[in-house]
């Protein structure tokens, strides 16, 4: 309670005392106070359900044909940053749901409130006619086999009856269990045995408790995926390659799909991608990466085209089908229940937003279009589609579309839309003369020959893009709304897709030199910095940087290889050094091993040209980061201390890195506002 408190009364002085800033049409809680949509589920007979995150309250919302009312289900009621997640209907008149974020290495649940009775992830199931709530055990990943069940707890595959005290262990294996699939009959239950290096595919049979390995190999096996008749399982096969973390990779072994009949007991289909161009497998946003359609054809993403895209093989005669051609991307891709249907999300046509795409009876068809971005739709089986959607000015909102026709079911109510400005595309020259898409925000008020201080936003990943509008992913959701609000207060923002995202093929992604390889993105920096500063619009002297994860990485090599450019910033839960950020997700990586890499690594780092860094920074962190190590942040305030660099900081005790209290959202935007008030707007 003492350590929770001194950084209360911290944050209060840090935030409370120093905020100094001309007003804003709009305050920072009205920009954040959306109710933001996520998590859509089907039961695939007329219901659909779905996640609000209103402030940091969490709760479940269901509706059913043909009124679809929203009905609220569960009724938490406090900012206590515990996730909800992986629904799952129990027949007609329930819904299975995980409550709490995964445990790090160590095994320490998300406990962002420093709760001295701590946190744990448990499985619950809800009523829906009572909404009464029942806890059904510790684990994740939840199957439901009937009144039974199934989930996953500390790599073990578990199984809770109904009338059981407590679950077991539904069979023994070495490795750890994942991906579980239930058979369409329910007889048999397929998972993935990983084990390090390399991972199987097996299946358990319920009739005699008896295990199968399917066509083990030194490879790694995933997402299996049944045959409508249940029997055959097909999935991926990824020869082992191991590449250094956070580097280019445009080839690889090539990876495969494999069908297993399990009454043959042999491989039936063995299909390889080519080598080259399409080699290393690229994955889509979805429940599982290989979906087996009703005609009896195997959908899956590959980059053979050089962009993430949708492919269908026929596993009787090997050949595939080019689905989606074109030079754009696929991302989220969801199925019907009865395999008739599906829906995708694309950015055809429209690169700086996405849309929902059809994929039934062999054609593919656009289904919603205009200024907006949709994504996760879902088939609720009797005649409906649903999905989630925005756009510049309104936040992710629950959308039903019937007969070509959109109409709200879900939204934020008192939102102030009306305050926020429509943003517009830009492409810009980086440094080395690659051409870099943005998304500028000019303040309404702005006057001809005018000029304002402006600021540089980096997303994190750095496997992302920004939209034109409010993004799919919560941590980019509050991110848009902040760079909505700085525009409010006066300020130019300029967002920028630096290379190494998504969004714009794989040789964009995988951009030669990238990140620990050479550092390429930060030609993209400073062509940010050259554009705004021949910009009629923007001060010259007044631009700084911003961003989290990766984009604090990239803020921190601006401030420290250009501080006569960028006068300040706001450095996220950023990177430091490489050779740390990569051992934290590889414990195995020894930096004296490959010592040329690692040199290259160190010097792609801000670590490396620290002692060229002059402008000011504002470190922001949570100390239970399990991405980007604490330690970067306590190294990095360490290095600007000993080059006599001005610093603040602004520390959440037990928080994790895409922070899970709202309170800290506000506190860390409110100290990013008033630090480049103090910075930028005052001098």
């Amino acid at each position: 309670m003492k350590r929770k408190l001194l950084a209360s009364i911290f944050q209060l002085f840090f935030v409370g005392t120093l905020f100094v800033s001309a007003q804003s049409s709009v305050s920072l809680e009205d920009v954040l106070s959306y109710s933001f949509h996520q998590n859509l589920v089907t039961s695939g007979d007329g219901k659909i359900a779905w996640v609000i995150n209103k402030e940091g309250v969490r709760n479940i919302f269901y509706a059913q044909s043909p009124s679809y009312t929203p009905v609220q289900l569960t009724n938490f009621s406090e900012d206590d940053g515990q996730a909800i997640s992986q629904l799952v209907f129990r027949g007609q008149d329930r819904l299975v749901f995980v409550r709490g974020g995964a445990p790090n290495r160590r095994g320490e649940y998300p406990n962002p409130t420093s709760n001295p009775e701590g946190a744990n992830r448990s499985i619950y199931e809800v009523d829906l006619d009572s909404k009464n709530l029942e806890k059904i055990a510790e684990g994740s990943s939840p199957v439901v086999f009937g009144e039974s069940t199934i989930f996953i707890k500390s790599g073990n595959c578990m199984i809770k009856k109904k009338d059981d005290d407590k679950p077991e262990k539904l069979f023994e294996i070495r490795g750890g269990v994942g991906s579980l699939r239930m058979s369409p009959d329910n007889s048999k239950l397929a998972f993935v045995s990983g084990r390090g290096d390399h991972a199987f595919i097996g299946v358990f049979q319920f009739s005699d408790s008896s295990l199968q390995i399917l066509s083990p190999s030194v490879d790694i096996d995933s997402n299996p995926v049944w045959s409508a008749d249940g029997n055959k399982i097909a999935f991926i096969r990824i020869p082992h390659q191991e590449f250094p973390l956070f580097t280019p990779v445009r080839e690889a072994l090539p990876f495969g799909i494999k069908v297993y009949d399990l009454e043959k007991g042999e491989l039936t289909t063995d299909w390889t991608a080519d080598e080259g161009q399409g080699s290393a497998f690229r994955s889509v946003s979805a429940s599982n990466q290989l979906i087996w359609t009703g005609n009896d054809k195997i959908v899956f993403p590959w980059e053979k085209s050089g962009w993430t895209q949708l492919y269908e093989l026929d596993p009787v005669t090997n050949s595939v089908r080019y689905l989606t051609p074109g030079n754009h991307e696929v991302q989220f891709v969801n199925q019907s229940a009865d395999r008739s249907r599906i829906l995708f999300s694309s950015n055809k046509d429209d690169i700086d937003r996405q849309h929902l795409w059809e994929y039934k009876n062999g054609r593919v068809t656009q289904i919603t279009n205009g200024d907006g971005i949709e994504w996760l739709g879902v088939d609720d089986g009797v005649g409906s589609t649903f999905y989630i959607g925005s756009n510049s000015t309104t936040p992710a909102s629950l959308f039903r579309l019937e007969s070509g026709k959109s109409t709200l079911i879900s939204g934020s109510d008192n939102y102030p839309s009306k305050s926020l400005v429509t943003l517009s595309q830009e492409i810009f020259t980086s440094a080395d003369g690659m051409k870099i898409n943005a998304q500028l925000f000019l303040p309404e008020d702005l006057k001809k020959g005018e000029q304002r201080p402006a600021v540089i936003f980096f997303h994190g990943g750095s496997r992302r893009q920004m939209l034109l509008g409010f993004h799919h992913r919560g941590y980019y959701h509050n991110a848009y709304a902040m760079n909505q609000y700085m525009a409010s207060k006066g300020y130019v923002v300029l967002s920028v897709n630096y290379r190494s995202g998504i969004g714009y093929g794989m040789k964009f992604r995988e951009a030669i030199n990238y990140g620990a390889n050479g550092a390429s993105e930060f030609n993209d920096v400073l062509g940010a910095g050259l554009f705004l500063q021949n910009h009629p619009d923007v001060d010259d002297s007044k631009i700084g940087l911003w961003g989290g994860s990766y984009g604090g990485y990239l803020t921190a090599l601006g401030l420290s290889r250009a501080s006569d450019m960028f006068a300040a910033g706001v450095d996220i839960h950023g990177v430091t050094d490489w050779n740390v950020v990569i051992q934290n997700f590889v414990p195995s990586y020894n930096p004296l091993e490959d010592p040329e890499f690692a040199k290259l690594a160190r010097d792609s780092s801000p670590i490396s040209t620290m002692e060229t860094w002059k402008s000011p920074v504002l470190l922001i962190h949570g100390d239970d980061d399990r991405n980007v190590p604490f330690s970067e942040t306590v190294d990095k305030a360490e290095l600007l201390r000993k080059n006599k660099v001005y610093f603040e900081q602004l520390v959440f005790p037990d928080e994790v890195h895409g922070f899970l209290l709202h309170k800290n959202w506000l506190d860390a935007y409110r100290a990013t506002a008033d630090f480049f008030d103090r910075m930028l707007r005052d001098k």
